[in-house]
Protein backbone atom coordinates (compact mmCIF):
# COMPACT_ATOMS: atom_id res chain seq x y z
CA UNK A 1 0.00 0.00 0.00
CA UNK A 2 1.23 3.54 -0.73
CA UNK A 3 2.28 5.49 2.35
CA UNK A 4 -0.48 8.00 1.57
CA UNK A 5 -3.02 5.33 2.53
CA UNK A 6 -1.50 5.15 6.00
CA UNK A 7 -1.89 8.93 6.36
CA UNK A 8 -5.61 8.45 5.73
CA UNK A 9 -5.63 5.55 8.21
CA UNK A 10 -4.14 7.78 10.94
CA UNK A 11 -6.77 10.41 10.23
CA UNK A 12 -9.52 7.78 10.44
CA UNK A 13 -8.04 6.60 13.75
CA UNK A 14 -8.14 10.11 15.19
CA UNK A 15 -11.72 10.69 14.00
CA UNK A 16 -12.94 7.32 15.28
CA UNK A 17 -11.40 7.97 18.69
CA UNK A 18 -13.01 11.41 18.86
CA UNK A 19 -16.47 10.03 18.08
CA UNK A 20 -16.63 7.16 20.57
CA UNK A 21 -14.25 8.11 23.41
CA UNK A 22 -16.88 10.33 25.02
CA UNK A 23 -18.88 7.18 25.91
CA UNK A 24 -16.34 6.16 28.53
CA UNK A 25 -16.10 9.70 29.91
CA UNK A 26 -19.77 10.64 30.36
CA UNK A 27 -19.77 10.34 34.19
CA UNK A 28 -16.54 12.36 34.39
CA UNK A 29 -17.81 15.11 32.07
CA UNK A 30 -21.19 15.24 33.83
CA UNK A 31 -19.54 15.64 37.24
CA UNK A 32 -17.07 18.29 36.04
CA UNK A 33 -19.64 20.43 34.21
CA UNK A 34 -22.32 19.82 36.86
CA UNK A 35 -24.86 18.42 34.41
CA UNK A 36 -27.07 15.33 34.45
CA UNK A 37 -26.17 12.10 32.65
CA UNK A 38 -28.97 12.59 30.06
CA UNK A 39 -27.56 16.04 29.21
CA UNK A 40 -24.09 14.52 28.92
CA UNK A 41 -25.56 11.90 26.59
CA UNK A 42 -26.59 14.68 24.21
CA UNK A 43 -22.88 15.24 23.54
CA UNK A 44 -23.01 11.91 21.68
CA UNK A 45 -26.28 12.79 19.92
CA UNK A 46 -25.13 16.22 18.75
CA UNK A 47 -21.94 14.80 17.25
CA UNK A 48 -23.85 12.10 15.39
CA UNK A 49 -26.38 14.61 14.09
CA UNK A 50 -23.51 16.80 12.89
CA UNK A 51 -22.22 13.87 10.83
CA UNK A 52 -25.72 12.93 9.64
CA UNK A 53 -26.68 16.31 8.22
CA UNK A 54 -23.26 17.85 7.72
CA UNK A 55 -21.71 15.05 5.65
CA UNK A 56 -24.05 15.03 2.63
CA UNK A 57 -24.53 18.80 2.60
CA UNK A 58 -20.88 19.76 3.01
CA UNK A 59 -19.70 17.04 0.63
CA UNK A 60 -21.95 18.53 -2.05
CA UNK A 61 -20.84 22.09 -1.28
CA UNK A 62 -17.11 21.27 -1.29
CA UNK A 63 -17.16 19.22 -4.48
CA UNK A 64 -15.22 21.84 -6.47
CA UNK A 65 -12.31 22.07 -4.00
CA UNK A 66 -9.13 20.13 -4.82
CA UNK A 67 -8.88 16.94 -2.79
CA UNK A 68 -5.63 17.49 -0.90
CA UNK A 69 -6.42 21.06 0.26
CA UNK A 70 -9.88 19.85 1.26
CA UNK A 71 -8.49 17.03 3.42
CA UNK A 72 -5.97 19.38 5.02
CA UNK A 73 -8.76 21.83 5.77
CA UNK A 74 -10.88 19.07 7.29
CA UNK A 75 -8.10 17.89 9.59
CA UNK A 76 -7.41 21.48 10.62
CA UNK A 77 -11.11 21.89 11.46
CA UNK A 78 -10.98 18.60 13.37
CA UNK A 79 -7.98 19.74 15.43
CA UNK A 80 -9.61 23.13 16.12
CA UNK A 81 -12.88 21.47 17.16
CA UNK A 82 -11.16 19.15 19.65
CA UNK A 83 -8.98 21.97 20.97
CA UNK A 84 -12.15 24.00 21.54
CA UNK A 85 -13.64 20.99 23.36
CA UNK A 86 -10.57 20.79 25.63
CA UNK A 87 -10.85 24.51 26.41
CA UNK A 88 -14.64 24.71 26.62
CA UNK A 89 -15.72 26.61 29.74
CA UNK A 90 -19.31 25.37 29.58
CA UNK A 91 -21.56 22.58 28.36
CA UNK A 92 -22.91 24.72 25.51
CA UNK A 93 -19.45 25.51 24.15
CA UNK A 94 -18.55 21.82 24.33
CA UNK A 95 -21.60 20.98 22.18
CA UNK A 96 -20.56 23.54 19.54
CA UNK A 97 -17.00 22.17 19.54
CA UNK A 98 -18.32 18.64 19.00
CA UNK A 99 -20.40 19.80 16.02
CA UNK A 100 -17.29 21.33 14.40
CA UNK A 101 -15.45 18.02 14.75
CA UNK A 102 -18.48 16.15 13.39
CA UNK A 103 -18.52 18.25 10.21
CA UNK A 104 -14.91 17.25 9.55
CA UNK A 105 -15.75 13.59 10.28
CA UNK A 106 -18.58 13.32 7.77
CA UNK A 107 -16.84 14.90 4.80
CA UNK A 108 -13.54 13.10 5.49
CA UNK A 109 -15.03 9.62 5.12
CA UNK A 110 -17.05 10.64 2.05
CA UNK A 111 -13.97 12.02 0.28
CA UNK A 112 -11.32 9.75 1.84
CA UNK A 113 -12.84 6.57 0.42
CA UNK A 114 -12.63 7.95 -3.11
CA UNK A 115 -9.04 9.11 -2.63
CA UNK A 116 -7.94 5.76 -1.16
CA UNK A 117 -9.38 3.94 -4.18
CA UNK A 118 -7.63 6.30 -6.62
CA UNK A 119 -4.22 5.78 -4.99
CA UNK A 120 -3.98 2.10 -5.99
CA UNK A 121 -4.60 -0.06 -9.08
CA UNK A 122 -8.22 -1.03 -9.75
CA UNK A 123 -7.78 -4.58 -8.45
CA UNK A 124 -6.66 -3.25 -5.03
CA UNK A 125 -9.26 -0.56 -4.46
CA UNK A 126 -11.35 -2.52 -1.98
CA UNK A 127 -8.22 -3.32 0.05
CA UNK A 128 -7.19 0.35 0.06
CA UNK A 129 -10.58 1.45 1.36
CA UNK A 130 -10.51 -1.34 3.97
CA UNK A 131 -7.06 -0.15 5.08
CA UNK A 132 -8.35 3.37 5.61
CA UNK A 133 -11.37 2.16 7.59
CA UNK A 134 -9.06 -0.07 9.63
CA UNK A 135 -8.13 3.14 11.44
CA UNK A 136 -11.73 3.45 12.62
CA UNK A 137 -11.81 -0.15 13.87
CA UNK A 138 -8.45 0.13 15.64
CA UNK A 139 -9.69 3.35 17.26
CA UNK A 140 -12.54 1.43 18.87
CA UNK A 141 -10.17 -1.29 20.09
CA UNK A 142 -7.36 0.95 21.40
CA UNK A 143 -8.11 4.67 21.04
CA UNK A 144 -11.36 4.63 23.02
CA UNK A 145 -10.07 2.70 26.08
CA UNK A 146 -6.77 4.63 26.11
CA UNK A 147 -8.63 7.93 25.78
CA UNK A 148 -10.99 6.87 28.56
CA UNK A 149 -8.04 6.01 30.81
CA UNK A 150 -6.38 9.37 30.09
CA UNK A 151 -9.62 11.18 30.92
CA UNK A 152 -10.11 9.30 34.19
CA UNK A 153 -6.53 9.93 35.35
CA UNK A 154 -5.83 13.43 34.02
CA UNK A 155 -9.34 14.76 33.40
CA UNK A 156 -11.58 14.57 30.33
CA UNK A 157 -10.02 17.73 28.82
CA UNK A 158 -6.69 15.90 28.54
CA UNK A 159 -8.41 13.33 26.31
CA UNK A 160 -9.54 16.03 23.89
CA UNK A 161 -6.04 17.53 23.89
CA UNK A 162 -4.68 14.09 22.94
CA UNK A 163 -7.27 13.70 20.16
CA UNK A 164 -6.43 17.19 18.84
CA UNK A 165 -2.75 16.15 18.79
CA UNK A 166 -3.71 13.07 16.74
CA UNK A 167 -5.43 15.44 14.32
CA UNK A 168 -2.22 17.44 13.96
CA UNK A 169 -0.24 14.24 13.26
CA UNK A 170 -2.81 13.26 10.61
CA UNK A 171 -2.59 16.76 9.08
CA UNK A 172 1.20 16.44 8.84
CA UNK A 173 0.90 12.95 7.32
CA UNK A 174 -1.56 14.11 4.66
CA UNK A 175 0.53 17.21 3.88
CA UNK A 176 3.68 15.12 3.49
CA UNK A 177 2.48 11.88 1.91
CA UNK A 178 -0.62 12.65 -0.12
CA UNK A 179 0.10 13.62 -3.76
CA UNK A 180 -1.12 17.02 -4.89
CA UNK A 181 -2.50 15.75 -8.19
CA UNK A 182 -5.60 13.83 -7.12
CA UNK A 183 -8.49 13.45 -9.54
CA UNK A 184 -11.85 14.84 -8.48
CA UNK A 185 -14.90 12.65 -8.91
CA UNK A 186 -18.10 14.30 -10.08
CA UNK A 187 -19.71 15.56 -6.91
CA UNK A 188 -23.27 14.58 -6.05
CA UNK A 189 -25.49 17.60 -5.66
CA UNK A 190 -28.24 18.09 -3.13
CA UNK A 191 -30.84 17.32 -5.81
CA UNK A 192 -29.27 13.87 -6.34
CA UNK A 193 -29.66 13.20 -2.64
CA UNK A 194 -33.30 14.25 -2.70
CA UNK A 195 -33.95 11.81 -5.56
CA UNK A 196 -32.50 8.95 -3.53
CA UNK A 197 -34.65 9.90 -0.53
CA UNK A 198 -37.66 9.68 -2.83
CA UNK A 199 -37.24 5.91 -3.16
CA UNK A 200 -39.49 4.06 -0.72
CA UNK A 201 -37.39 0.89 -0.96
CA UNK A 202 -34.21 2.75 0.01
CA UNK A 203 -35.99 4.57 2.82
CA UNK A 204 -36.85 1.18 4.35
CA UNK A 205 -33.15 0.23 4.36
CA UNK A 206 -32.16 3.61 5.83
CA UNK A 207 -34.68 2.98 8.62
CA UNK A 208 -33.28 -0.54 9.13
CA UNK A 209 -29.81 1.01 9.46
CA UNK A 210 -30.84 3.75 11.88
CA UNK A 211 -32.85 1.46 14.17
CA UNK A 212 -30.75 -1.70 13.92
CA UNK A 213 -27.43 0.05 14.44
CA UNK A 214 -28.77 2.75 16.74
CA UNK A 215 -30.60 0.36 19.05
CA UNK A 216 -27.35 -0.68 20.71
CA UNK A 217 -26.48 2.96 21.46
CA UNK A 218 -29.46 3.32 23.80
CA UNK A 219 -27.37 1.29 26.26
CA UNK A 220 -23.85 1.73 24.86
CA UNK A 221 -23.95 5.52 25.31
CA UNK A 222 -24.43 4.97 29.04
CA UNK A 223 -22.23 1.89 29.32
CA UNK A 224 -19.80 3.52 31.78
CA UNK A 225 -22.49 4.44 34.34
CA UNK A 226 -24.17 1.03 33.86
CA UNK A 227 -20.89 -0.75 34.62
CA UNK A 228 -20.15 1.46 37.63
CA UNK A 229 -23.60 1.93 39.18
CA UNK A 230 -25.37 -1.34 38.33
CA UNK A 231 -22.66 -3.95 37.80
CA UNK A 232 -20.32 -2.52 40.45
CA UNK A 233 -17.10 -2.23 38.46
CA UNK A 234 -14.59 0.42 39.48
CA UNK A 235 -14.01 3.47 37.29
CA UNK A 236 -10.55 2.16 36.37
CA UNK A 237 -12.03 -1.11 35.09
CA UNK A 238 -14.22 0.60 32.51
CA UNK A 239 -11.35 1.29 30.10
CA UNK A 240 -10.26 -2.37 30.24
CA UNK A 241 -13.82 -3.55 29.57
CA UNK A 242 -13.96 -1.20 26.58
CA UNK A 243 -10.93 -3.05 25.17
CA UNK A 244 -12.91 -6.31 25.35
CA UNK A 245 -15.89 -4.63 23.71
CA UNK A 246 -13.68 -3.14 20.98
CA UNK A 247 -12.02 -6.47 20.15
CA UNK A 248 -15.47 -8.06 19.86
CA UNK A 249 -16.55 -5.24 17.53
CA UNK A 250 -13.52 -5.77 15.28
CA UNK A 251 -14.17 -9.52 15.05
CA UNK A 252 -17.87 -8.96 14.44
CA UNK A 253 -17.23 -6.46 11.67
CA UNK A 254 -15.04 -8.93 9.75
CA UNK A 255 -17.35 -11.89 10.38
CA UNK A 256 -20.40 -9.83 9.44
CA UNK A 257 -18.91 -9.11 6.03
CA UNK A 258 -18.36 -12.81 5.34
CA UNK A 259 -21.84 -13.75 6.57
CA UNK A 260 -23.55 -11.12 4.39
CA UNK A 261 -21.61 -11.76 1.16
CA UNK A 262 -24.16 -14.04 -0.49
CA UNK A 263 -27.51 -12.97 0.98
CA UNK A 264 -27.45 -9.74 3.04
CA UNK A 265 -31.16 -9.88 3.91
CA UNK A 266 -30.95 -13.39 5.32
CA UNK A 267 -27.81 -12.43 7.26
CA UNK A 268 -29.43 -9.26 8.66
CA UNK A 269 -32.51 -11.18 9.84
CA UNK A 270 -30.33 -13.53 11.88
CA UNK A 271 -28.03 -10.79 13.20
CA UNK A 272 -30.87 -8.44 14.22
CA UNK A 273 -32.69 -11.30 15.97
CA UNK A 274 -29.59 -12.21 17.99
CA UNK A 275 -28.80 -8.55 18.69
CA UNK A 276 -32.29 -7.89 20.08
CA UNK A 277 -32.09 -11.03 22.25
CA UNK A 278 -28.66 -10.14 23.66
CA UNK A 279 -29.76 -6.59 24.47
CA UNK A 280 -32.82 -7.94 26.28
CA UNK A 281 -30.63 -10.44 28.17
CA UNK A 282 -28.26 -7.63 29.19
CA UNK A 283 -31.10 -6.14 31.25
CA UNK A 284 -30.87 -9.22 33.49
CA UNK A 285 -27.12 -9.91 33.40
CA UNK A 286 -26.02 -6.31 34.14
CA UNK A 287 -26.09 -7.02 37.88
CA UNK A 288 -23.48 -9.81 37.57
CA UNK A 289 -19.86 -8.85 36.71
CA UNK A 290 -19.06 -12.21 35.05
CA UNK A 291 -22.30 -12.42 33.06
CA UNK A 292 -21.92 -8.76 32.06
CA UNK A 293 -18.53 -9.45 30.46
CA UNK A 294 -19.93 -12.41 28.52
CA UNK A 295 -22.96 -10.41 27.40
CA UNK A 296 -20.87 -7.42 26.35
CA UNK A 297 -18.55 -9.63 24.28
CA UNK A 298 -21.61 -10.98 22.42
CA UNK A 299 -23.14 -7.52 22.10
CA UNK A 300 -19.90 -6.04 20.77
CA UNK A 301 -19.70 -8.77 18.13
CA UNK A 302 -23.30 -8.23 17.01
CA UNK A 303 -23.46 -4.44 17.18
CA UNK A 304 -21.08 -3.95 14.23
CA UNK A 305 -21.62 -7.28 12.45
CA UNK A 306 -24.68 -5.81 10.71
CA UNK A 307 -22.73 -2.90 9.16
CA UNK A 308 -21.34 -4.70 6.06
CA UNK A 309 -24.71 -6.30 5.30
CA UNK A 310 -26.59 -3.02 5.59
CA UNK A 311 -24.11 -1.23 3.35
CA UNK A 312 -24.11 -4.03 0.77
CA UNK A 313 -27.91 -4.23 0.74
CA UNK A 314 -28.37 -0.50 0.16
CA UNK A 315 -25.93 -0.62 -2.77
CA UNK A 316 -27.81 -3.59 -4.28
CA UNK A 317 -31.16 -1.82 -4.02
CA UNK A 318 -29.73 1.47 -5.30
CA UNK A 319 -28.45 -0.28 -8.43
CA UNK A 320 -32.01 -1.48 -9.04
CA UNK A 321 -34.07 1.56 -8.01
CA UNK A 322 -31.66 4.53 -8.36
CA UNK A 323 -28.90 3.28 -10.71
CA UNK A 324 -27.56 6.78 -11.36
CA UNK A 325 -27.01 7.57 -7.69
CA UNK A 326 -25.49 4.47 -6.07
CA UNK A 327 -22.70 6.48 -4.39
CA UNK A 328 -25.25 8.96 -3.02
CA UNK A 329 -27.33 6.12 -1.58
CA UNK A 330 -24.23 4.65 0.05
CA UNK A 331 -23.31 8.02 1.57
CA UNK A 332 -26.85 8.54 2.88
CA UNK A 333 -26.72 5.12 4.52
CA UNK A 334 -23.59 6.28 6.37
CA UNK A 335 -25.67 9.26 7.49
CA UNK A 336 -28.38 6.82 8.64
CA UNK A 337 -25.82 5.03 10.85
CA UNK A 338 -25.08 8.32 12.60
CA UNK A 339 -28.75 9.24 12.80
CA UNK A 340 -29.18 5.93 14.62
CA UNK A 341 -26.41 6.86 17.07
CA UNK A 342 -28.09 10.22 17.73
CA UNK A 343 -31.51 8.61 18.18
CA UNK A 344 -30.15 5.88 20.46
CA UNK A 345 -28.17 8.30 22.63
CA UNK A 346 -31.12 10.71 22.94
CA UNK A 347 -33.59 7.93 23.75
CA UNK A 348 -31.16 6.45 26.26
CA UNK A 349 -30.88 9.82 28.00
CA UNK A 350 -34.66 10.10 28.12
CA UNK A 351 -34.92 6.63 29.69
CA UNK A 352 -32.21 7.39 32.25
CA UNK A 353 -34.03 10.59 33.21
CA UNK A 354 -37.34 8.76 33.62
CA UNK A 355 -38.60 6.44 36.34
CA UNK A 356 -37.27 3.45 34.36
CA UNK A 357 -33.63 4.44 34.91
CA UNK A 358 -30.32 3.08 33.64
CA UNK A 359 -31.32 -0.57 33.94
CA UNK A 360 -34.00 -0.15 31.27
CA UNK A 361 -31.74 1.10 28.49
CA UNK A 362 -30.77 -2.38 27.16
CA UNK A 363 -34.34 -3.67 26.71
CA UNK A 364 -35.51 -0.39 25.19
CA UNK A 365 -32.64 -0.72 22.69
CA UNK A 366 -33.81 -4.28 22.01
CA UNK A 367 -37.21 -2.90 20.95
CA UNK A 368 -35.56 -0.63 18.36
CA UNK A 369 -33.57 -3.55 16.94
CA UNK A 370 -36.75 -5.67 16.86
CA UNK A 371 -38.41 -2.98 14.72
CA UNK A 372 -35.38 -3.10 12.39
CA UNK A 373 -35.86 -6.88 12.21
CA UNK A 374 -39.50 -6.43 11.15
CA UNK A 375 -38.46 -3.89 8.50
CA UNK A 376 -35.86 -6.35 7.19
CA UNK A 377 -38.45 -9.10 6.90
CA UNK A 378 -40.77 -6.67 5.08
CA UNK A 379 -38.02 -5.57 2.70
CA UNK A 380 -37.09 -9.19 1.99
CA UNK A 381 -40.73 -9.95 1.17
CA UNK A 382 -40.80 -6.99 -1.24
CA UNK A 383 -37.65 -8.34 -2.91
CA UNK A 384 -39.28 -11.71 -3.45
CA UNK A 385 -42.45 -10.08 -4.78
CA UNK A 386 -40.40 -8.06 -7.27
CA UNK A 387 -38.40 -11.10 -8.34
CA UNK A 388 -41.45 -13.33 -8.86
CA UNK A 389 -42.86 -11.53 -11.97
CA UNK A 390 -39.36 -11.53 -13.50
CA UNK A 391 -39.06 -15.30 -13.03
CA UNK A 392 -42.54 -15.81 -14.46
CA UNK A 393 -41.73 -13.59 -17.45
CA UNK A 394 -38.47 -15.48 -18.12
CA UNK A 395 -40.34 -18.77 -17.97
CA UNK A 396 -42.91 -17.56 -20.51
CA UNK A 397 -40.18 -16.41 -22.88
CA UNK A 398 -38.43 -19.80 -22.65
CA UNK A 399 -41.71 -21.55 -23.56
Amino acid sequence: MPLAIFALTIAAYAIGTAEFVIVGLLPTVAADLDITLPLAGLIVSVYALGVTFGAPTLTALTGRIERKPLLLGLMALFAVGNTAAALSPSYEVLLVARVLSAFAHGVFFSVGSTIAADLVPENRRASAIAMMFMGLTVAIVTGVPIGTYIGQVFGWRATFWAVAALGVVAFAGIATLLPGTLSKAASAGLLDQVRVLGSGRLLIVFAMTALGYGGTFVAFTFLAPILQEITGFSEESVSLILVLYGVAIAIGNVAGGKIANHNPVKALVGLFLLQALVLAIFSFTAASPVLTLVTLAALGFLSFANVPGLQLYVVQLAKEHRPGAVDVASALNIAAFNLGIALGAWLGGTIVDSSLGLAATPWVGAILVAVALLLTLWSGALDRRTAAPCVFSDARRSV
